[in-house]
């Protein structure tokens, strides 16, 4: 039987890193370094790519481009078994489900990293990275391995800045939606969080930008006050595409609310629900929807 062959695609991140004299840790390791013992234990073999070394907060939707770019070109490989991407905890939720949003292959993508640098003294990556590499040969459509759970991409969100069983899907598995790849440049999309009696000011400085997005995090089940109305409806008229999530952990957005600025009013001012999907991955899905040219109505949520 022949071996399984994975690629594993690296960008950086705490499972790159070692802490410096001052104790601050940075990418520091390239892609070789990190497969390590992995591949053997896992009775695989690897082929590495070193996409990026960057710190995971740092990355733009271009870079995250990259990295779906350099996983297409894996899978371009019938001799492929599957892709494992290496990547920081912070922005992996956002890469997992922009891939998810490109990925029509049966092969799996399974994204994993580390809480603790490589030079810790008990470092987590290298669980994590044997469990991906078996899930790559073993599963399919794009999934992150991480602290002992295999979840699927779509919904998954960081529930912990630093235990080891970081990540989880508080809703279960969404609703998947496979669209076209596009060219071009990326739009702005911006994120603002709603506050108790909070005005228009974001919102408005969002458009002023120039963004072509806005996800608004509502407060409850997707609400905000009447200033916040207003404005969403000034970003309306301004040609700004404006979706509503929650900044509640688990559970979707109801636009059912009504007294000025509830989530029925932010709903008739133009606001599209989100459904079940979060705020970081509600933006991936407008960037992508945007620079489409497809559709952001009332479908946005069916595929959250």
């Amino acid at each position: 039987m022949t071996t399984p062959l994975i690629v594993v695609v690296t960008t950086g991140g705490t499972i790159a890193s070692t802490v410096d004299a001052d104790g601050v840790s940075s990418p520091t390791l390239g892609g070789g370094a990190l497969v390590g013992a992995a591949a053997e234990e896992a009775g695989v073999r690897v082929r590495v790519v070193e996409a990026l070394r960057v710190d995971s907060s740092t990355l733009t939707l271009d870079d995250a481009w990259t990295v779906v770019t350099r996983v297409h070109e894996a899978l371009a490989d019938p001799g492929v078994a599957g892709v494992v991407v290496l990547h920081g905890t912070d922005s992996l939720a956002e890469t997992a489900y922009l891939l998810d949003l490109h990925h029509a292959d049966a092969r799996a993508v399974v994204l994993t990293g580390s809480q603790r640098t490589s030079d810790h003294d008990e470092p987590d990556a290298p669980a994590n990275v044997r469990s991906a590499l078996r899930t790559a040969v073993t599963g399919s459509g794009v999934l992150v391995a991480f602290g002992g759970r295999v979840l699927p991409a779509a919904g998954v969100v960081k529930r912990h800045t630093t235990d080891l069983d970081a990540f989880a899907a508080p809703d279960g598995p969404l609703p998947r939606a496979v669209l076209p790849a596009a060219d071009g440049p990326w739009p702005r999309v911006d994120v603002v969080t709603a506050h108790p009696g909070m005005d228009g000011v974001l919102l408005d400085a969002c458009v002023a930008a120039g963004a072509g997005g806005v996800v608004l995090e509502g407060l409850g089940s997707g609400n905000a006050t009447p200033a916040v109305v207003a404005a969403v409806a000034r970003a309306r008229a301004a040609g700004v595409a404006v979706v509503l999530t929650t900044r509640v952990p688990a559970g979707p957005v109801a636009t059912t609310y009504g007294d000025g600025g509830g989530g029925a009013d932010l709903a008739a001012a133009g606001a599209v629900p989100a459904g079940r999907l979060k705020a970081g991955q509600a933006r991936v899905l407008l960037a992508a929807l945007l620079r489409a040219g497809a559709d952001v109505g009332p479908g946005f949520a069916t595929r959250g």
